[in-house]
């Protein structure tokens, strides 16, 4: 399957969904898009995911259950379950937050990760950032990975795939910049970056410096000291 960008006029959350029928799990948001809340509800909603996060990195993904999040939140377990629905909702909740979080660092954050850096230091930080991101929430992406037919469509891929384009383009880069946004996007894919640091052993700054090199060759016709 072909895998294309948005349109400059079309959200990415308007891509055409070919898994439709898949669950809701795939869905990750872009920043901005979640619906308003009123201030309690989105106090109570923080306050479980806070919970559900700390019982996450002390068991894994897989471990953890809708009672044990409301025995650590301190709520009813009816009240879990009316908030999200399922577990499987749970998880995409935490899902969501995580991306969220990581989104407002490279669309809102200080330099060299934000806005205000030259578009190599934010490309090279982008990758750094994506990494360790990927790394944090690692069980829960694997959990939610997409149908082959749909990964690239997922909201919150896309945004990443437009973010790299735009700066490649600040940055001077030449040919079909598109295409190697989504090449380069391609290497900060979770099942990979899974694979190559738990399956291959490859360390952090291994796959950092990996990332940093694709950038350079990205743009090296017209950055030939980089």
């Amino acid at each position: 399957m072909t895998a294309q960008l948005p349109h400059p006029t079309q959200h990415p959350a308007e891509m055409p969904s070919p898994c439709s029928a898949e669950p809701r799990r795939t869905e990750l948001p872009v920043l901005g898009q979640a619906p308003r809340e009123r201030a309690d509800a989105a106090r109570n909603r923080i306050r479980l995911l806070d919970a559900a996060t700390q019982l996450v990195r002390e068991h894994g993904a897989q471990n953890v259950t809708m009672e044990a999040v409301a025995d650590a939140a301190c709520v009813g377990k009816g009240t879990l379950f009316r908030r999200f629905g399922d577990r499987e909702g749970l998880m995409l909740a935490l899902l969501e937050h995580a991306e969220e979080e990581y989104q407002r660092g490279y669309l809102l954050g200080p330099p060299p990760l934000g806005p205000g850096a030259e578009p190599l230091e934010r490309l090279d930080a982008f990758g750094a950032a994506t990494i360790r991101h990927l790394l944090c929430s690692m069980d829960l992406y694997l959990a939610a990975d997409a149908c082959a037919s749909r990964r690239y469509t997922v909201p919150g891929g896309v945004l990443r795939v437009t973010h790299v384009a735009m700066l490649l383009r600040q940055a001077g880069a030449v040919g079909d910049v598109e295409l190697v946004a989504q090449t380069l996007a391609g290497y900060l894919d979770p099942a990979l970056v899974n694979h190559l640091r738990t399956q291959r052993g490859m360390s952090l700054e291994r796959l950092e410096a990996g990332w940093r090199e694709l950038v350079a060759r990205a743009v090296a016709p017209l950055s030939p000291s980089r």
